[in-house]
């Protein structure tokens, strides 16, 4: 079996993560469900990033101890990618103590080969991003990240030497087109950083306590460059002393999956620091859009969050994540306000998805008592919709050969509306009436539960539990992607898949919540 192994970004242990944090885990998890459905053998890796400044201070504010903070937070954070239905075969932790040990030796290893060096450190600090900016870079003298105050830090450090491995990067860069994407992406990585040369980069503090220690100057803690990007490999079983053949086995990474605003340290940092261990590069980095609230980003400043666990609680794990996949582009950001989301919701699976399988079983039901084959009293209208079906699974595949998550479903969804549009042409209702078109009636309530099944098999991915219901519904458990000209069906009671909302009254509800 061929091997894929994709990564999300590590999330932040400071806080809840709201429903942008959360769509990229459901990205993933479609991605990494695609591709075993094509037979690959996929490892899926997620978790934590639990040190640094911020977690520090939170927990200093919640009178506990940091170990303490990130491991509730921790917790809520694997909490909410299982509310999702997430498929993922490792959440890791930078706090566990075998990535701890890793991280050092990494860290040793860079130390006694030149890479990495004690100086001194001078800069404009933001303490919520915890990055150091220069004055140039800073966005009306704030943090051009996060907006937020930043304050002139200056203490002792170690540097890894960027600069040593840039040309080298850029070449690489150069040579693979496909490596960063999207292409904007990429080209803000090359314009931005790498052709105005890179700087040497902090890879440790000392003004916090809470880290990795540095093992040979323990006032020192590893900065999050080292600590958090190196969970890629440390979880796979990369150690600097021996060969690991579930390591060898995996890496590199097929795809590792992040927000585009850690895109520069994912491309430029990450690639460099695997230059510097001679290990090679991950396949693809892409750095997927943002989900905004309306038009903003989503901050608790600004009041404008939304969870994942109230969103399922309101709308189910399947709604929720449809409105995800479906409506965040390739390369721009999406939006979400409840109204838009009920929306879509009663226009494509209320509408498109459940009333076609809901009145398509029922009619099997009330025709043929649950049971049919194919007859094969076909006309020619039968062959667009058949083609059709025979063609979704290979249009599906090209999407996804290129992350385009949100045009696969619409491909699968365009095949469930020309079902519904047979069903308008075909009639069975009226064919039911005419006792010798009973075999063309078998003939198109075949074609369509055909065409349904396919349609739910490629909705696996995306919507699990969804199409496992419409197959439990259909009495199927054939999982082939083409349509079956023999297949034979003994179908069970329709039940409803989604529930039509009164948006009106669903506001209400939510404003008083």
């Amino acid at each position: 079996m061929k091997k894929f192994y994709i990564s999300t970004a590590i999330a932040y242990a400071s806080a809840k993560p709201h429903i942008g944090n959360t769509y990229e885990i459901v990205l993933a998890d479609a991605i990494a469900r695609f591709k075993r459905s094509k037979g690959y053998d996929v490892y899926f890796q997620t978790g934590t990033d639990e040190h640094g400044e911020k977690v520090e201070i939170k927990a200093l504010e919640s009178g506990i101890s940091p170990q303490e903070y990130v491991d509730n937070i921790s917790k809520e954070i694997k909490r909410i990618w299982d509310i999702m239905n997430t498929s993922y075969d490792k959440f890791v932790r930078t706090t566990d103590k075998k990535h701890e040990e890793c991280v050092q030796k990494i860290f040793t290893k860079l130390y006694n080969q030149g890479d990495i060096y004690l100086g001194n450190y001078e800069g404009l600090y933001c303490t919520p991003c915890e990055s150091f900016w220069t004055e140039s870079q800073l966005v009306d003298g704030k943090c051009p990240d996060c907006g937020r105050e930043v304050n002139l830090k200056k203490e002792e450090a170690y540097f890894f030497k960027l600069s040593k491995y840039q040309d080298r990067l850029k070449k690489y860069i150069e040579d693979n087109p496909e490596f960063i994407e999207p292409v904007s992406r990429k080209n803000e990585m090359v314009h931005n950083f790498l052709e105005p040369g890179l700087q040497d980069l902090c890879v440790s503090r000392t003004a916090f306590d809470w880290g990795i220690k540095v093992p040979f100057n323990d006032k020192h803690v590893i900065y999050v460059w080292i600590d958090a990007l190196s969970n890629y490999i440390t979880n796979i079983g990369y150690d600097v002393d021996r060969e690991d053949d579930f390591f060898k086995k995996w890496w590199p990474a097929d795809l590792h999956l992040i927000g585009k605003d850690i895109v520069r340290f994912h491309s430029i940092y990450w690639p460099i620091i695997l230059m510097a261990l001679d290990l090679p590069l991950p396949k693809k980095i892409f750095g997927h859009p943002w989900l905004l609230m309306g038009n903003d980003k989503m901050s608790k400043s600004k009041g404008n969050i939304m969870y994942a666990d109230f969103l399922v609680n309101l709308f189910g794990v399947d709604a929720v994540r449809y409105y995800l996949l479906h409506e965040i582009p390739f390369a721009n950001d999406g939006t979400i306000t409840y109204e838009l989301l009920m929306e879509r919701i009663n226009g494509d699976l209320v509408n498109i998805l459940g009333n076609l399988v809901n009145r398509t079983l029922s009619m099997v039901k009330k025709y043929f008592d649950g049971k049919i084959k194919n007859k094969k009293i076909s006309e020619d209208i039968d062959e667009n919709l058949i083609n059709s079906v025979q063609e979704l699974s290979q249009k599906v595949e090209n999407r996804m050969d290129k992350y385009e998550v949100g045009l696969a479903l619409d491909e699968v969804f365009e095949v469930l509306r020309k079902c519904n549009k047979y069903i308008d042409d075909t009639m069975p209702w009226k064919l039911a009436k005419e006792e010798d078109s009973k075999e063309r009636l078998e003939t198109v309530l075949f074609n369509l539960l055909e065409a349904i099944r396919v349609c739910a098999c490629q909705l696996l991915p995306f919507l699990p539990e969804t199409g496992e219901e419409i197959l439990r519904q259909l009495n199927q458990n054939k999982k082939d992607e083409q349509f079956l000209e023999n297949n034979e069906y003994e179908v069970l009671e329709p039940s409803i898949l989604f529930e039509r909302i009164d948006i009106s009254e669903k506001l209400k509800e939510i404003e008083g919540n």
